[in-house]
């Protein structure tokens, strides 16, 4: 995914909008346990596990695969695979073991699975609450990390603040007698994006292809640093959230709220190409008497 120009490119600003709706949320756990589940009973139906010949000495049983799931038992892991998807994605949301009872979710598909109960307005309105609670937790504390970071990283000495808020350490400058982009400006960058911790979520560099882009069509965080940049410069951007996605995140692997930092390599810059010039449109002809 190109994250960089996901506010105005590929990712619309409606679609961050709606990222972690209930009805969203919903249909992605339903779609990822409906479809793990079948790919797990087909698979386990097209490769049955095999029977001992007779006479054979019996083997010692292998042990469990982690969390319990039995690869020999197709129910059990069609079971596991099932488990483990839920789980993700409820992980994905930031919702962790602590925040639900597992009681109450085998309870739960007990019921719905057995046609005892239906997913009502009540328990979308639970979700709901669970992903809400889960996300304001991630953003208070991923805020609070990215205050703490700026705060130190303002110190150094190579580094600097704009009055956004903005940090950038200046790695190589480029070529000063060139000129900055142009807010309606295209540019072409490699760059690579990673969160506080160090986990990497994109990387043109990695694609082996850099991206192209108007300086205009990119995160705000972006849009500031491209402007200050010369072609051929490289330069570290310490990017906070109100500049970044804050709690709009394109991706699970981007948590809410969070600070990012990037690499980018201003590659070269190109000017919009003007539109030609539209010719004057002709009145109707006369119909000939």
């Amino acid at each position: 995914m190109n994250f960089p120009v996901a506010r105005r490119g590929n990712i619309s600003s409606a679609q961050l909008r709606r990222h972690g709706s209930t009805p969203f949320a919903a249909a992605l756990l339903a779609t990822a346990v409906a479809l793990a589940g079948w790919g797990s009973v087909r698979a386990a139906d097209q490769a049955p596990a095999a029977k001992p010949a007779q006479g054979a000495t019996k083997k010692p049983a292998a042990p469990a695969a982690a969390g319990g799931a039995d690869a020999a038992n197709p129910k059990s892991a069609a079971s596991y695979s099932v488990g483990v998807s839920m789980g993700e994605q409820l992980h994905r949301f930031g919702i962790g073991a602590d925040a639900v009872s597992m009681d109450r979710i085998m309870a739960g598909l007990r019921d719905g699975m057995t046609g005892k109960a239906k997913m009502s307005e009540a328990d979308q309105q639970n979700i709901s609450t669970l992903i809400k609670a889960a996300r304001d937790s991630q953003v208070e504390t991923n805020h609070a990390a990215a205050d703490k970071f700026l705060a130190e990283n303002a110190k150094k000495a190579d580094v600097k603040t704009t009055a956004s808020g903005l940090q950038y350490k200046v790695i190589s400058p480029g070529n000063a007698n060139a000129s900055s982009p142009k807010p309606t400006d295209e540019v072409t960058v490699n760059y690579a994006g990673r969160l506080l911790n160090g986990t990497e979520f994109d990387s043109s560099y990695k694609r082996g292809q850099p991206v192209t882009f108007a300086v205009n069509g990119v995160i705000p965080g972006w849009t500031e640093a491209l402007q200050l940049m010369k072609p051929g410069s490289k330069y570290q951007l310490f990017i906070p959230p109100k500049l970044a996605y804050d709690e709009h995140s394109p991706s699970p692997e981007i948590p809410p709220g969070s600070l990012l930092v990037f690499d980018v390599e201003l590659m070269s810059v190109k000017a919009p190409t003007a539109a030609p010039p539209q010719r004057p449109s002709l009145p109707p002809t006369q119909p000939q008497q």
